[in-house]
């Protein structure tokens, strides 16, 4: 007997949408989708408010584009926990803990959002905590900075269209050309800096994560607390961030 595939269209539409999310925009307006989707304006709106109120997307400060939710972003975080990613970063963040007894994290974009999926703790009383899950702008972290090498400068302006930028604390970054710069630093030097813009009294260090195809996917970062920096800690930091970011990418991506 012939096997029957029973599809409900309202459920094939919400795929078509979280589908074009996957193409090479990150942001469509309800008319965007409608169009690029062949499917009435109003269709389009309902779909999108009813996925708006489940978190699967957000909406921009206009109300008028839409991008990818934080629902995703969870879902897409428990799934990475039993990837090889996961594993073979506390087999590397293990030894940089041991040689520098600083927090290391791991990081992933997701829209113009950082978002930790796992991170490798120290005893010390004072470190940087608590970030497994948490999400920070992405102009407004090391990792952040890093994963932008990936796109063009008028890539980055698109997520930024006013051009300004929400400040954290007194030093995070307030304007889109600042931030253009210290990408194009990090593209040259391979490492991308925080110096307080997260928490005022904490800097931090990334590297890049590369596939076997030389595309930046995740970013590798050590924080550490002002009060226990020297030239000598922020250069070893630095070179262990460089080394653990080269054995993680051979790890998972070059090996086979």
């Amino acid at each position: 007997m012939e096997n029957k595939t029973h599809k409900v269209k309202s459920a094939d539409r919400v795929l078509d949408i979280l589908e074009l999310f996957a193409g090479e925009q990150d942001a469509y307006s309800i008319t965007d989708i409608a169009t690029r989707l062949d499917m009435p304006a109003s269709s389009a709106y309902m779909l999108v408010q009813n996925m708006l109120s489940r978190g699967y997307l957000e909406a921009d400060r206009s109300g008028k584009m839409f991008h990818i939710g934080y629902k995703i972003f969870e879902i897409r975080t428990r799934y990475m926990r039993s990837t090889s990613l996961i594993s073979e970063f506390y087999r590397v963040a293990d030894k940089i803990v041991d040689g520098l007894n600083e927090t290391v994290f791991l990081g992933v974009r997701g829209g113009d959002q950082l978002i930790y999926i796992a991170e490798k703790q120290v005893s010390t009383p004072l470190r940087f905590t608590n970030q497994f899950g948490k999400t920070l702008p992405l102009y407004a972290s090391a990792s952040g900075k890093m994963l932008l090498v990936n796109c063009s400068a008028d890539e980055i302006r698109s997520l930024y269209p006013s051009g300004e930028l929400k400040g954290l604390t007194a030093s995070t970054l307030t304007s889109v050309d600042r931030l253009l710069e210290q990408v194009d630093t990090a593209r040259k030097e391979g490492l991308a800096y925080n110096l307080g813009e997260t928490v005022h009294d904490v800097h931090c260090i990334a590297g890049p994560i590369y596939d076997s195809e030389g595309t930046i996917v995740a970013s590798m970062s050590v924080s550490i607390p002002t009060v226990r920096i020297s030239p000598d800690v922020w250069s070893r930091a630095a070179e262990w961030i460089r080394q653990g970011c080269r054995e993680l990418s051979y790890r998972v991506y070059c090996q086979n």
